[in-house]
């Protein structure tokens, strides 16, 4: 921030050490209001959507009670709902997402920060960062029509060789001659192909900002103390961003977390309460208010917004424990996310 400073004179004879007094100027002052203003409304409308999703399900939590979190159904006519199904879909959508997102974005953050030319490393900045700006539903698109007959494949195969494995286990003989290769469609391990498409520009992006402020003096004295190119990244660029590894993956999390219309486009939904993520079906809390929030009578839509509020604290810890987490770490002093 510029200022205008002036000093006072002290007295002949005086000890006192001057004084320096800053004047903010005017366009300082305007831009500390914008600033401000911006940053308090943004508090402002999230604390607002956060008391507009509680005020809707508190009606829902207190008839249902904590049987609302037990129940794998959802049959407003029966009055049976619960989100223990979609809860676990949820998570279970974002862990495969993440399993694919995170190797994905600390190498491509890796190769652009310390391997790419430098003149090459913008272009490369520039494509990665676009993924973030393709629309969910060609992610979706790409999932149904392009990646599903191969990931059905692939699902297969982890059935055959780890089916011993509960998560990897498939209600269907993977050796048959005939296999059913809509047994291992429309499932949690397709659509977390696609989700992890989605998360993985923002991973990428925090990832490479605090691996590109590995202090330079560390390594020179790790280079000239005879380390490899790999050595350096090894001892010196990986400890040092180890906050901003942290906090990245978790920030594609909260991505994967709320994704809805990829999600919504590639699974059948189911509400057993299983993890079995190359399985046919599944559901997520952000698919289930999709897809009923058309058809829902008053009663139904007080349900989903519950659901929805569930959904919103959950996304809101997972983000706030990953700008904790960068902020607290070395590397995290400089570093937006």
């Amino acid at each position: 921030m510029s200022t205008v400073v002036r000093t006072e004179e002290p007295e002949v004879g005086a000890a006192a050490p001057r004084k320096l007094l800053g004047k903010v100027t005017g366009s300082d002052r305007a831009f500390v209001a914008i600033t401000r203003t911006v940053g308090a409304t943004v508090l402002v409308i999230t604390g607002g959507i956060g008391l507009f999703l509680a005020i809707q399900a508190y009606p829902t939590l207190s008839h249902y009670g904590l049987s609302f979190f037990r129940t794998t159904e959802w049959s407003p006519e029966t009055d049976t709902v619960g989100i223990a199904s979609v809860l676990l879909g949820t998570f279970t959508v974002a862990l495969v997402a993440m399993s694919f997102a995170f190797p994905l974005a600390l190498l491509t953050a890796l190769f652009i920060s310390e391997y790419a030319p430098v003149r090459l490393r913008p272009t490369l900045v520039s494509m990665v960062d676009l993924m973030a700006a393709v629309p969910s539903i060609i992610y979706g698109l790409w999932g149904f029509f392009l990646m599903q007959p191969h990931a059905s494949a692939l699902a297969r195969w982890l059935h055959t060789y780890l089916g011993w494995l509960p998560f990897f286990t498939v209600d269907t003989d993977p050796n048959a001659a005939m296999w059913e290769q809509s047994r291992y469609t429309a499932s949690a391990f397709v659509a977390g192909i696609a989700v992890a498409m989605m998360v993985l520009p923002m991973a990428c992006a925090v990832m490479r900002e605090v691996f590109s402020q590995a202090p330079l003096g560390e390594r020179e004295g790790a280079l000239a103390l005879g380390a490899t190119r790999w050595g350096t990244i090894r001892t010196v660029v990986l400890p040092f961003g180890t906050g901003g590894i942290i906090g990245g993956t978790m920030l594609g999390l909260g991505r994967a977390l709320g994704e809805t219309i990829a999600v919504v486009l590639i699974i059948s939904p189911s509400f057993d309460l299983k993890f079995r993520p190359l399985e046919l079906g599944t559901s997520t809390v952000s698919a289930l208010i999709a897809g009923r929030f058309g058809e829902a009578s008053a009663s139904q839509l007080a349900a989903l917004l519950t659901a929805g509020f569930v959904l919103f604290v959950i996304t809101l810890v997972v983000n706030t424990i990953a700008a904790t987490i960068v902020g607290r770490s070395r590397s995290g002093a400089g570093t937006d996310i």
